[in-house]
């Protein structure tokens, strides 16, 4: 027998504290227009004092819960994707585990970056697919806000905090046509660029957390490239064409980026999934923060076919096909 992983149901949580552009024009040498033109952000969630990614990612994930009647005690699986964790040890997701109740299984968390909801989303599925896990839960949270350097006008206009998560639940795998669940996953490195972004601390190399530091041109070029195979990866993995994808949902990095990818697919703007504007770059919470919306609003329906992908620090990339 053998299983594909269904998408039960998503969540979100975003901090209470909203900085827009302006707010930053007055503390640093920017301006809302200079922003807007060049990301398409106008405003940003930051975390509270005290407020910690697992904090967001307990939020988001009991938000998911609810919505679809289950609670901690129904998982098997917690697959946590963030750069932004709580300690170096233990993982953030055992503390999301902890505080949803949940005492069987295994939670454990990602990194890789703006693509690590992708990479989650891979692991978390291949357990299902192996028959490891029944029921699990994929979170994305990030606290940039921590590891920005607030006087670098290139890079912290740039990013901003929340969390996002998805349950995935074990169907059958039949013969039949246009099933739901994730159809494919695909994942890629390469080491080679880490100096395009990066964090310049660590336990190992400094004992600091450190701050974001980004070769803005470099990402971009590098972003459009990559993003693309991604997709055309995906797309061959399970004989389609761009006409027949319902909904894009990218990484929320950069509209111009999100706008290339859409073009490419040949995809009005109406079926790309947009929160880079309001959220800004929320590294892996970025993705479950857009299916979040699109679902709760109704745009994403069951039988959608939506396709995923993000680029992040490394350089690390993905896609993922899901017949919603």
């Amino acid at each position: 027998m053998s299983y594909r992983s269904l998408i039960l149901g998503c969540g979100s949580y975003l901090p209470a504290l909203v900085l827009t552009n302006e707010d930053l024009a007055s503390r640093i040498d920017t301006s809302d227009e200079w922003i807007r033109e060049r990301t398409g952000i106008t405003q940003r969630h930051i975390a509270a004092k005290g407020e910690l990614t697992s904090d967001l990612a307990v939020a988001a994930a009991r938000d998911a819960l609810g919505k679809v009647g289950m609670s901690g005690n129904d998982l098997d699986l917690i697959v946590c994707a963030t750069s932004t964790p709580d300690h170096t040890f233990p993982a953030t997701a055992t503390r999301v585990q902890a505080q949803l109740g949940m005492t069987r299984g295994a939670a454990f968390d990602v990194q890789a970056v703006c693509s690590g909801f992708v990479y989650a989303l891979s692991v978390a599925d291949n357990f299902i697919r192996c028959g490891q896990a029944r029921t699990a839960l994929v979170v994305g949270a990030e606290t940039f806000s921590r590891i920005l350097d607030w006087n670098d006008r290139t890079t912290c206009v740039l990013f901003g905090d929340g969390a996002g998560a998805v349950l995935l639940q074990a169907c059958e795998e039949t013969a039949s046509g246009n099933q739901r669940g994730i159809l494919s996953t695909h994942i890629y490195s390469d080491g080679r660029h880490h100096d395009a972004l990066y964090v310049d601390g660590g336990p190992s190399s400094t004992q600091t957390a450190g701050f974001l530091r980004m070769q803005g041109r470099e990402v971009f070029r590098h972003a459009v490239v990559k993003m693309a195979d991604a997709i055309d990866a995906a797309l061959e993995k399970n004989g389609l064409q761009p006409g027949d994808v319902d909904w894009l949902v990218p990484h929320q990095a950069n509209i111009r980026i999100i706008e290339s990818m859409a073009k490419r697919l040949d995809l009005p703007r109406e079926r790309v999934v947009v929160t880079v504007d309001k959220h800004a770059n929320t590294s892996a919470a970025s993705i479950p923060l857009a299916l979040a919306e699109a679902t709760a609003d109704g745009r994403i329906k069951q039988g959608d076919l939506v396709l995923l992908e993000a680029m992040g620090g490394g350089f690390t990339w993905g896609s993922a096909v899901v017949r919603w």
